[in-house]
């Protein structure tokens, strides 16, 4: 055992007992190098963060020009910054409607809190709603969201006043009412396998909250910036958020989140009493920085538009026997197994053939592939190669 796997194990707190420890030396694209320089595909990309791909050069560039100029100053503002305005006026340019403020916080689970309270102060009501099976984050108020008392039971009491609809389930929508402050909802919900809305769902959920004054508030940590083959899956599902939560694919592989709404929602903060939410780090200028990068490339380049093209090589690619089925939205992906006691053999299988892939919270028979929106078509091709022939162990054996 190297002396920096003992420190790991020794003083570095894991969150399950059956951490990866996969020692990493270098990164670059799609890739993740160990220390005895066996190269890794890595089809997880950090849990959708590492959109542009590792270390992306114009990442790379913006964050050491930053870190030239100033790092952190003063807490989120209060002071002007270029690269918190530049990006502000970029996205909401961007996005070309009433999602004109960006409120920039460290991180997704962050952006969900912020959520939370700003609904409830703007709105005065006391109610927020969620959907099963979902997953905001592990903080308190965003475990709260979630429906799976297995994982919440040990941290309760949970903040009150929470309750769950069942996603695709427009029969459920009249739990949304003149109480509710917001609904809190993936437009594809992640770590239950990709479960994508069906028909006009999500327009639906929209048109009871304009009917109860309900915000409308849309996690797109995950899905957001490219993912599903838009920009936001708001705009490839047809509906308009109230508040957009951003995080993971923002920053290049920077730490950073934010809430985007509009500024008549988002001033609520700013008074009655001040302060409403407050955050040291949040909009760090180097973090910004990269995340100036990531948008600008993303804006730039043709990546987003060809995801869907990709997606399909993969679903055309990925037929064996131990396949099921293969659930996907652009490049998020779930592929099902056949029997549920073969998923950990074949993620362990799929590592073993060097390829990194990884388990879905609440879905015990399907893995998650969520590339580098960079991935190449040949890349595509000899991942899934070596996907297969890591399945063919699994059937023989």
């Amino acid at each position: 055992m190297s002396l920096q796997r003992k420190w790991f194990y020794d003083h570095v707190a894991q969150t399950s007992e059956m951490a990866l420890g996969l020692e990493v030396k270098q990164t670059e694209g799609v890739f993740i190098y160990d220390v005895d320089d066996k190269r890794y595909f890595d089809l997880n990309s950090g849990i959708s963060v590492s959109s542009l791909g590792h270390r992306h050069p114009e990442v790379v560039g913006k964050v050491k020009s930053q870190l030239d100029k100033y790092l952190h100053t003063m807490v989120y503002g209060e002071h002007i910054q270029e690269p918190q305005t530049s990006y502000a006026r970029m996205l909401t340019t961007i996005l070309n409607n009433h999602l004109d403020n960006v409120y920039f916080v460290n991180s997704g689970s962050e952006a969900v809190e912020a959520a939370i309270k700003l609904a409830r102060k703007y709105t005065g009501r006391f109610e927020i709603i969620s959907a099963a099976g979902a997953y905001h984050g592990s903080t308190i108020a965003a475990e709260s969201l979630r429906s799976d008392t297995d994982y919440t039971k040990h941290f309760v009491p949970t903040i009150p006043g929470v309750m769950h609809i069942r996603f695709n389930e427009e029969g459920d929508l009249a739990m949304i009412t003149d109480q509710t402050a917001c609904v809190i909802m993936e437009p594809v919900q992640a770590e239950s396998g990709i479960i994508v809305p069906q028909g006009d769902y999500l327009q639906k959920v929209q048109k009871r909250c304009r009917e109860t004054g309900t915000l409308f508030v849309l996690d797109e940590i995950q899905t957001g910036f490219g993912r599903t083959g838009y920009f936001f899956a708001f705009q490839k599902y047809k509906v308009q958020p109230d508040i957009l939560l951003i995080a993971k694919g923002m920053g290049g592989g920077m730490p950073i989140g934010a809430l985007v709404s509009s500024k008549g929602i988002l001033k609520t903060f700013a008074s009655q009493p001040a302060l409403g939410h407050i955050t040291t780090f949040g909009g760090h200028p180097v973090c910004v920085a990269a995340a100036n990068a990531t948008l600008d490339v993303l804006s730039r380049e043709n990546i987003i538009c060809l995801v869907a093209k990709k997606e399909n090589i993969f679903l055309e690619r990925l037929l064996h026997p131990l396949i099921k089925n293969v659930r996907s939205s652009g490049l998020f992906m779930a592929v099902e197994l056949t029997d549920a006691a073969c998923l950990t053999p074949a993620i362990n299988a799929i590592y073993q053939h060097r390829v990194i892939v990884d388990y879905f919270l609440f879905h015990d028979a399907a893995f998650r592939i969520a590339p580098p929106l960079i991935i190449s078509e040949e890349e595509i091709h000899e991942a899934c190669d070596l996907i297969l022939k890591a399945l063919d162990t699994i059937k023989k054996g």
